[in-house]
Order: structure tokens, then C-alpha cells, then sequence
């Protein structure tokens, strides 16, 4: 397993794979970017074969939002975790994959949790939304730092099974790459997906960030690729989008009044903390 991206992330010691310095602590750390990925999820449930797998889990019928937090914890810990704790969620998330493969009732096709294309499509999904949401609500990225997160993640990716070299190493090439999927037509909103959705649009009464979910779906929805969001039967207009611009663009005048408290997660504030105090 190659190290690239860790070597760009600074020190790797106390720090983990990334540190204080990586572009990933940078993104990742933004609450702005983690509503992200309600449209990460979105993207990936629309793909049948990754669906099947989750279903197969029962992840989206057995508690569906906590199973979706300690999902999210297991991949915050990749990013903001020690070295070994990395390397303890890593091997989780591949444990639970190794037994998560069969044929698709729907399709009629295999699927495998360690299929590369089904672990690109997943990781695609996670870095595009990541990036377009920075772009959105924060903003501080040049061309070169979101080429510089890009690399990094691909450590990630490597973590969970991928490798880097199947990866295309610009965010252009593995956007197009992705475009390619959209076109392929293998993507559906199955019943599985419309379940996904139901999670965002109608969240349970338990959901942490239940006030401003609809918010996060109204986001998700409207930055999805035009194809997938007719797929999810949701309808757009030229005045809708400038709704989305508008509130996404206040977001991101908002986000600086926001306290760090809440506007960084709270693995990246125990992160920042341990780093200090190691």
C-alpha cells in the first residue's frame, strides 16, 4: 500500500495518516462540507449494485440513521484518527464488506463489496460532493488544493481496498470517470434508494441534525447530477436552481459567524485537541 498521500499530509505519528496541515483536515473539518454528503449518499444508493450491497446489510431497514453514524465515525476516524485508529476503522468497514456479495434482484447482476468499480463509484461520490460543497459554502480551495485533497483521499481509498493506480489522478479525470457511469445507464432509484431518501426528506424524530435536514435535502437534491435527480422524480426549474444559488451562497457569507464549535465537527475538534496535548 503506497503512502503519497500521507507524506503530503504532514507528520503521521499522533496525527494519523493526514494531520493539521492536510488539505483533508482542512475539508473534512467543515460541518458545511459533512452536509455534503447527504448527496454523496444519494449518488451512491442510485447505483443498484452498491445498493444491493447495503441492503444486504440491512443497513437502511435496521435503525437506518444510527447505523448511518457510526457509518460516519468509522470514516471520519480514517481522516481525523490516529494512525491506529484508522487502521482499526479501515479493517471494520472491510470486515463487514467481505461478506457482502450475491446477485442483484433487480438487475439480475453480481455484485461484491470489493468490486473496484463499485468501491470507485463510492469514493468518487464522497470526493466530488466533498469538493463541490467546499466550493459552495467555504470557498477556500484554489485549483492546486483541491488537486492536493484529491491525492490525498486516494490513501483512503487504498485503506478500504482501492488502489490509487485504478484512480485517475486528477478531480477532471475522475469526474469524468464518474460522467461516464451516469451515462452508462446502470443507475437507478430502486425502491432501496427511495428508502435513502426518506432518510433526509422525512428523518426520524431521533436525527441529530433533524432541524436543519431539510435544508441539507433541499441541498442534496438540487446539486445532484441533473440525471440522477430526475431518477429520484424530483422536478427542477431555472427558478429553483437560483433558489439553490441563493441559499448556498448565503450559507457561505453565513459560515464564518458560525462558531467553530459548530461550524467544525467534533472529530476534527478532538483531533486539533489531541494534537495539542500529545
Amino acid at each position: 500500500m503506497g503512502t503519497g498521500a500521507a507524506s503530503e499530509g504532514g507528520d503521521v505519528s499522533d496525527s494519523g495518516f493526514f494531520g493539521p496541515d492536510s488539505v483533508s483536515w482542512q475539508v473534512h473539518r467543515e460541518t458545511t462540507v459533512l452536509f455534503g454528503g447527504a448527496r454523496a449518499l444519494l449518488m451512491q444508493a442510485a447505483h443498484p449494485l452498491v445498493i444491493a450491497g447495503a441492503r444486504e446489510t440491512g443497513f437502511y431497514k435496521r435503525d437506518p440513521w444510527k447505523r448511518l453514524q457510526r457509518t460516519l465515525g468509522l470514516t471520519y476516524a480514517l481522516t481525523f484518527g490516529t494512525k491506529e485508529e484508522a487502521l482499526s476503522a479501515a479493517e471494520h468497514i472491510n470486515e463487514v464488506h467481505r461478506s457482502v456479495h450475491g446477485v442483484d434482484e433487480i438487475t439480475g447482476l453480481p455484485y461484491d463489496a470489493f468490486d473496484l468499480d463499485l468501491l470507485l463509484w463510492v469514493h468518487g461520490c464522497l470526493v466530488d460532493s466533498a469538493l463541490l460543497f467546499e466550493r459552495l459554502t467555504v470557498g477556500g480551495l484554489d485549483e492546486e488544493g483541491r488537486e492536493r485533497f484529491h491525492r490525498e483521499q486516494m490513501l483512503a481509498a487504498e485503506l478500504l481496498h482501492h488502489p490509487r493506480e485504478r484512480i485517475s489522478p486528477t478531480v477532471a479525470g475522475l469526474r469524468d470517470w464518474m460522467d461516464g457511469v451516469i451515462e452508462s445507464g446502470i443507475l437507478r432509484v430502486t425502491d432501496a434508494a427511495r428508502d435513502v431518501a426518506s432518510m433526509f426528506r422525512e428523518p426520524p424524530r431521533e436525527a441529530e441534525w433533524r432541524p436543519v435536514l431539510r435544508a441539507v435535502s433541499w441541498w442534496a437534491f438540487g446539486t445532484l447530477p441533473p440525471a440522477i435527480r430526475e431518477m429520484y422524480g424530483v422536478r427542477w426549474s431555472p427558478a429553483r436552481q437560483m433558489a439553490l444559488r441563493a441559499t448556498l451562497r448565503w450559507l457561505r457569507l453565513f459560515r464564518p459567524a458560525i462558531p467553530p464549535r459548530f461550524r467544525h465537527i467534533m472529530p476534527a475538534q478532538q483531533a486539533v485537541q489531541r494534537v495539542a496535548t500529545g
